[in-house]
């Protein structure tokens, strides 16, 4: 599953553009989130793209859009491509420091549907799921929101993140909220407030608030917590290399991850060919292969390079994706500024 050579469009290139080409090769700066996520693009996308269009690539970690906000506002920006979450990227398109992405150089015509947006191109799709130690539960794990609460029957340590995108959901459905019915309470008078008090319930048995998947990763490789909330390609990477952990796609949410354009990039142009090229289906197939990540190019699909056994453990295939709850990004873009002060003043009360 971990191939560790390039995809053959990678090797094709380089005989194509030869290492002349690299000589004299501009540079395009793309930033990630680090870890094995970002191995995976790198493998799998940033580098073989680099090569198929000639261009040097350099490659950087960050924590979030919150950094790219700080560097555009200084006007000290020199990042082109960032990776993001789906709601991040809708609201800094909003505040005015992304770029607005080209759909006539990026070909999104054979995209799931809702998976790319004016100032984000999807690039994979993930679960935030309920996750647990196999070493403290077996197999016989929480199954449900409302089993992560349950600190008596599910005794020990738990982790829960430490920023509010996909906090205030799994609080609502532990307190009895119908999924269908989640984006609705929190809209409504004291939604906010109801999911935050849930929290407070829980927040005796946090041991950690992860602010990265790395970090969530770590955590369970570690054995350092007995359940924990992430994403699942991660954890999946952490069972391969032999760490106790199991997760359950029920009660998930459904989300995806994108690229975007930093406001001000220094190679604008040249970043809207990269991302046309990374959102083909041979390149989004070969990263399935490094993490469990669904697609968001339905063609990676019809390839025949994602054996049919395996479609079956990513999040978007049709079984899983009926257990979760899609992420709603204009609830986030309306709300997440007032939830996320209330967020942060229960983690310091």
């Amino acid at each position: 599953m971990f191939d560790k050579s390039l995809p053959a469009v990678a090797a094709a290139a380089i005989v194509t553009f030869g290492l002349g080409n690299y000589a004299s090769a501009q540079d395009l700066t793309v930033v990630s989130f680090g870890g094995a996520y970002q191995a995976g693009q790198s493998k799998a996308l940033f580098q073989p793209a680099a090569a198929a269009l000639g261009i040097k690539l350099k490659e950087e970690t960050y924590t979030g859009i919150a950094e790219l906000r700080l560097k555009v506002r200084a006007g000290a920006n020199i990042w082109d491509i960032v990776t993001s979450g789906s709601g991040s990227a809708a609201r800094a398109g909003a505040e005015g420091i992304l770029e607005k992405l080209d759909y006539k150089v990026i070909d999104v015509s054979s995209f799931l549907p809702g998976l790319y947006q004016d100032y984000c191109v999807g690039g994979d799709v993930f679960s935030t799921v309920l996750a647990w130690n196999t070493k403290t539960f077996g197999d016989k794990g929480p199954q449900s929101w409302a089993d992560f609460w349950d600190v008596k029957k599910f005794p020990g340590k738990r982790s829960y993140r430490n920023s509010v995108a996909g906090a205030l959901e799994p609080a609502l459905m532990a307190d009895g909220v119908p999924p269908n019915k989640v984006y609705e309470t929190l809209s409504a008078p004291g939604g906010i407030e109801r999911a935050i008090k849930k929290i407070k319930e829980l927040k005796p048995h946090v041991a950690v608030w992860w602010s990265s998947g790395a970090q969530h990763a770590q955590l369970m490789k570690d054995g350092e917590v007995d359940m924990i909330t992430g994403w699942n390609g991660r954890f999946d990477v952490v069972a391969k290399d032999g760490g106790k952990v199991a997760y359950t796609f029920n009660q998930g949410l459904l989300d995806y991850d994108c690229y975007a354009i930093a406001k001000g990039a220094p190679n604008k142009d040249r970043a809207m060919k990269f991302l046309a090229e990374i959102v083909k289906p041979q390149y989004q197939a070969e990263f399935t292969k490094y993490i469990t990540y669904g697609p968001t190019n339905k063609k990676a699909y019809e390839l025949g390079t994602i054996a049919p056994d395996y479609a079956k453990r990513l999040p978007s295939h049709p079984d899983n994706a009926a257990r979760q709850l899609v992420v709603d990004l204009d609830w986030y873009i309306k709300n997440e500024a007032k939830a996320a002060a209330a967020y942060q003043n229960m983690l310091t009360e």
